[in-house]
């Protein structure tokens, strides 16, 4: 696709980043509504059996995935016209999923401005590491790419982490809007649960809670892995990195069961959304529809996308993702090398 045709391609799609008011208010009712009953109703159930009250606690986990768009949504001042709204319902359903707005919207503009980008990597990114620095780390980088790429590490510690670590600390350098918002935030999500703790115990409010946040944390960091590492995902250096190139070539359309694609927020139309981030999440679905150029963007689906599990390091020469497997080879020809390198030659003797 050459120059003209790209900046066509983000013109048209970005003729639908046209906040709706009406939608964005539809959309919190049908949110924040049914996650609090689902909420009440999983406490209620505790006093039937907690094998009911935490079905129904995973069930709400969903609708903070649906909260958790919103909240992306009004980082990118898309969910609603006014600046003013946007900041404060996104630092409202970023108390409620545990986001701090300021932070998490200085890594994620970042995250858009470089996706792909393998001279720009670091910042709102899954950790990807290329074939050729994998064979030249030492081993203890190794084995730390090796644990952070683990599914039980990522998925399982992962959402211990985002939410009991990396969101409740401010980063080193931070503004003091950004460190404000922050603990703001905190204070916010403190308040709240205690008092949700007074009222109901702490035992109850564990066991609904912690299911809603883990369910959540899990689909979450699913969806945003799964959407930039699929098998042929877009990956330049600065020089040849092309920003619509790595929205439509290095974000995936994870076509979704219509439930799903509801409760995500259409976010599976990442592919659009990396394009024109300002098309809010109720908008996408039709920018995609109405933009043929964007049907050819590589589409998974919940069957194929089990597949980037495998999907470790990024193969630059090939333009493909490879599992750790495929590279032992070339790891056995390094040692052999280096072991050559040691042993003295005949002429040192």
């Amino acid at each position: 696709m050459n120059k003209d045709k790209q900046r066509e391609l983000k013109k048209s799609v970005s003729a639908f980043a046209k906040p709706d008011t009406k939608a964005g208010i539809r959309q919190l009712i049908n949110t924040v509504i049914p996650f609090v009953l689902l909420w009440v109703l999983a406490y209620a159930s505790l006093s039937v059996s907690v094998w009911l009250a935490v079905p129904v606690a995973m069930i709400a986990g969903g609708f903070v995935i649906r909260l958790f768009i919103i909240f992306h949504d009004c980082t990118h001042q898309s969910f609603l016209k006014s600046q003013k709204a946007n900041r404060i319902i996104g630092t409202i359903t970023g108390i409620l999923t545990l986001f701090p707005f300021d932070k998490w919207k200085r890594s994620h503009s970042i995250h858009h401005a470089t996706s792909g980008n393998l001279d720009k990597r670091g910042t709102g990114d899954i950790w990807v590491m290329t074939v050729d620095e994998y064979i030249k780390a030492s081993w203890k980088e190794r084995l730390a790419y090796r644990l952070y790429r683990n599914p039980i590490v990522m998925f399982g510690l992962g959402p211990l982490y985002l939410f009991l670590v990396s969101n409740r600390f401010n980063r080193k350098g931070a503004k003091k809007k950004e460190r404000t918002n922050t603990y703001v935030t905190n204070i916010a999500v403190l308040a709240i649960y205690s008092l949700i703790i007074f009222a109901i115990g702490w035992e109850a409010f564990l066991i609904i809670q912690i299911p809603v946040l883990y369910v959540s944390g899990v689909l979450g960091i699913w969806l945003f892995y799964v959407q930039h590492q699929f098998e042929d995902s877009y990956f330049e250096d600065e020089s040849e990195w092309d920003f619509v190139k790595a929205a439509v070539d290095g974000s995936s359309y994870y076509k979704l069961p219509k439930v799903l694609q509801w409760v995500s927020g259409n976010i599976g139309f990442h592919h659009v959304h990396h394009l024109a981030p300002r098309v809010p999440n109720y908008a996408l679905e039709e920018a995609h529809e109405k933009t043929p150029p964007l049907k050819h963007a590589t589409t998974i689906t919940l069957a194929t996308s089990l597949e980037s599990i495998r999907f470790r390091l990024y193969d630059t020469e090939n333009k493909t993702f490879v599992s750790f497997k495929e590279v032992k080879p070339l790891l056995k020809k390094k040692r052999l090398a280096m072991l050559d390198q040691r042993q003295p030659s005949f002429q040192d003797e």
